[in-house]
């Protein structure tokens, strides 16, 4: 930590104004990425630009406010005291930031009153809002000494200590309330129907992604323009949205591309002396973004690309696993499953030498059989192809459609979706036409803590937890309980007690108990 220190201190003393620069940047750049997943997932790219651009309203009405008022000698007095020389900077936020709440709150309320739909809005609301600001710093041109130019392409370089103060702030502001506030931000973020449904606010949570997006902007404003700084939120969380599925791991690679592509950038510019630092940034960021594109493990190009050319199609698949698993004795000869599966008799056959390669079938000369592995992953696709038949039945859907309607959506069979509606539809024993459905295996795994309301006949698991809605009800922590049959129409839970004691419980209360699987 010593040498570090010293590191630093050296080289504020080299050159004060560079080093301003790179801890501004690495600061901006780092926060800009995490705003920017939450961009990126709420699909909010265009109103975020719109956000950056009505800034310019509020910068200068901030402005011209901290100019008349520090004409007042008491006032002027006041701000020295509390605010010295961030007074200029912190004006400029909160202008700005409520400039991207105005532009905001105009767009919500303009796209829920009129016929006109929301990206038309977005566009007209931003750029009256720009050109506000526009008017303002033409019409108060004698009293704003502020750098228009710089404003719009950035200064890193002109980074002075009241803007350090403040990229400080927003930076320290922004990341705790990611922090704090992880699974609000993740819920609204992937699914605010659902996170409505357990009562978080989603309005409110929009509102403070919004204001922290309104201050990453004006902190953003500093280094690389408010052209720019929307390339600063959005690409680097995109590179990072390519490599990684969940939020807890895309928020810190967001963060870090932001940063180099900052250092890399910053040095490209210091290194040919005549290019503008922030664009520099930007386009090493898109250059990132472009390495990510093509050689992502997962989604990039070149990955697609092996993954077609040597897969068969993961639907063809899935539909030979069923095929077998509705067959007899779950085998199949394979002129069965080149009948009963729709598809080009190639692509079929290469579909079960996929399925043998990965070990999910065996074959015995022409029969075909699920190996245990083959069965389980056949089960997986039977249990969602049943449960979105019983969802359609449950949305309305006639009856003669539901299977082929559920065959084309059984292919959707994450774990989250069908867990998802699992719980939607109350954990259903029985599909539409009356044939079980298979059992939740995949947490059903013994000493795995599971919600009651999985546990089918039979199952016994030990209570660890017991939310509100399940206290006074006669059970225990500590205590093991076996599932009985579902009583009415399945909408109950009984459970038997120890002392052959019977507890009977509705959906909500079965799921506030937490058992450990026996």
């Amino acid at each position: 930590m010593n040498d570090l220190y010293s590191l630093l201190v050296n080289l504020h003393e080299l050159n004060a104004g560079a080093f301003r620069a790179a801890i501004a940047g690495v600061l901006v750049s780092g926060v800009c990425g995490v705003m920017g997943c939450f961009i990126i997932l709420r699909r909010t790219s265009f109103l975020a630009d719109a956000v950056a651009h009505s800034m310019l309203a509020g910068v200068v009405a901030g402005f011209l406010v901290i100019r008349f008022a520090m004409q007042v000698p008491a006032v002027a007095t006041l701000i020295d005291a509390t605010l010295g020389e961030t007074a200029r900077s912190t004006a400029m936020l909160i202008g700005a930031t409520l400039a991207g709440l105005l532009t905001v709150a105009l767009v919500n309320f303009i796209s829920r009153t009129s016929r006109v739909k929301e990206d038309a809005v977005i566009g007209l609301t931003y750029t009256a809002v720009f050109s506000l600001g526009g008017v303002f710093a033409s019409y108060f041109s004698r009293y704003i000494d502020l750098d228009l130019y710089h404003f719009l392409i950035g200064d890193l370089l002109g980074v002075s200590h009241g803007d350090m103060w403040m990229i400080a702030g927003v930076a320290a502001i922004v990341l705790a309330v990611v922090l704090c506030f992880f699974r609000s931000l993740l819920l609204v973020s992937f699914d605010p129907v659902m996170a409505a449904s357990i009562g978080v606010s989603v309005l409110l949570v929009e509102y403070v992604l919004t204001i922290c997006t309104a201050m990453v902007v004006v902190a953003g404003v500093t280094v690389v323009g408010v052209v720019m700084v929307v390339g600063l939120l959005i690409i680097p969380a995109a590179t990072a949205y390519l490599i990684s599925d969940r939020l807890s791991r895309m928020l810190p690679l967001a963060g870090m591309f932001g940063v180099t592509g900052f250092v890399i950038g910053y040095s490209a510019a210091l290194w040919l002396q005549q290019v503008a630092p922030g664009a520099a940034i930007v386009l090493a960021c898109a250059g990132q973004f472009s390495i990510a594109f093509c050689l992502a493990p997962k989604y990039g190009l070149l990955a697609d690309w092996m993954r077609r050319r040597n897969l068969a199609p993961q639907q063809l698949v899935e539909d030979v696993l069923g095929s077998i698993l509705r067959s007899p004795q779950e085998q199949a000869p394979l002129a069965d499953v080149l009948r009963l599966v729709a598809g080009k008799s190639r692509e079929i056959r290469r579909a079960v030498r996929s399925l043998d390669r990965q070990g999910l079938l065996s074959s015995d000369g022409e029969t075909l059989s699920l190996t245990d592995e083959g069965r389980r992953e056949g089960l997986r696709l039977l249990r969602a192809h049943r449960l979105w038949e019983s969802y359609l039945a449950h949305v309305g859907m006639p009856s003669e459609e539901l299977h082929d309607r559920a065959h084309q959506l059984e292919h959707v069979h994450d774990e989250e979706t069908v867990d998802y509606l699992d719980d939607k539809l109350g954990h259903p024993l029985l599909d539409p036409h009356g044939s079980e459905i298979p059992e939740d295996f995949v947490h059903l795994t013994p000493g795995a803590e599971v919600n009651a309301a999985l546990l089918r006949t039979g199952r016994r698991g030990e209570i660890t937890a017991l939310e509100p809605a399940a206290e006074g009800l006669g059970l225990e922590i500590g205590m093991w309980i076996m599932a009985g049959d579902r009583q009415r129409d399945g909408e109950a839970w009984l459970f038997h007690l120890p002392g052959g004691a019977k507890v009977l419980l509705d959906h909500a209360a079965a799921d506030a108990v937490r058992v450990r699987v026996e």
